[in-house]
């Protein structure tokens, strides 16, 4: 697989069989990834990786929040700025309308959306889960060098003929994931990471893109 396949063929998968994934193939997949690039090599991810019974546990004390009705955890950091402002609003309009209109769900039905939603705290049934730590001192440089460590992990992972999600809604449930992987302190969860082989059966759809044109200037003199 090229990069370019890699590229336009990774999605967020939310749909994945329980075959299991090597880990001599994450092991690969990862130790490629240290080379991701980051301002003056800093490095500032701390990655876990769970799979077998440590990922069932995590995913069971999730699930066991999640029924209870347990209050999400104070958030360690602003997914999203309060007020989105055009186009970035409509976008993220536009995703939830296909990601859940493929579903069959409603726009009104909110009760089948909270339960599509649950369905990452389960991982979307993956087999191995990733999980990124960053050290709460880093600005927002590192945290853009995080974004490129994942990009590469997830492209990696493509020429493996795997498929991932990168999931910010295990920064909702911080203080269960740190129950299962004792992070040092100082850190926080960026995001979690579903790992896996796809369920083509599924059927899972795929978000559009902008076009060219709305994200790119070309300054040339063409």
């Amino acid at each position: 697989m090229d990069v370019y396949e890699a590229v336009t063929s990774r999605r967020a998968v939310r749909a994945f069989t329980g075959r299991p994934v090597p880990r001599e193939t994450l092991e690969r997949v990862l130790s490629a990834a240290a080379w991701a690039p980051s301002g003056s090599n800093i490095q500032p991810w701390r990655t876990y990786v769970l799979a077998g019974a440590p990922l069932a546990e995590l995913k069971k004390r999730a699930g066991e929040r999640l029924a209870s009705g347990d209050p999400w955890d104070a958030p360690e950091y602003e997914m999203y700025p309060p007020e989105l402002k055009s186009p970035y609003r409509e976008r993220r309009s536009a995703f939830g309308e296909q990601r859940y209109g493929a579903l069959g769900i409603a726009r009104e039905d909110l009760q089948a959306r909270q339960r599509a939603a649950a369905a990452n705290w389960d991982c979307f049934g993956a087999p191995a889960a990733l999980f990124c730590y960053i050290d709460k001192d880093m600005g927002s440089p590192q945290w853009a060098d995080a974004g490129m460590y994942l990009q590469t992990v997830m492209l990696l992972l493509r020429a493996e003929g795997l498929h991932s999600c990168p999931q910010m809604a295990w920064a909702k449930y911080h203080k269960t994931v740190a129950e299962v992987l004792s992070p040092p302190g100082g850190l926080i969860l960026f995001c979690g990471m579903s790992i896996g082989f796809e369920d083509v059966a599924a059927g899972d759809a795929r978000t559009g893109r902008a076009p060219l044109g709305e994200t790119v200037t070309f300054v040339d003199g063409l």
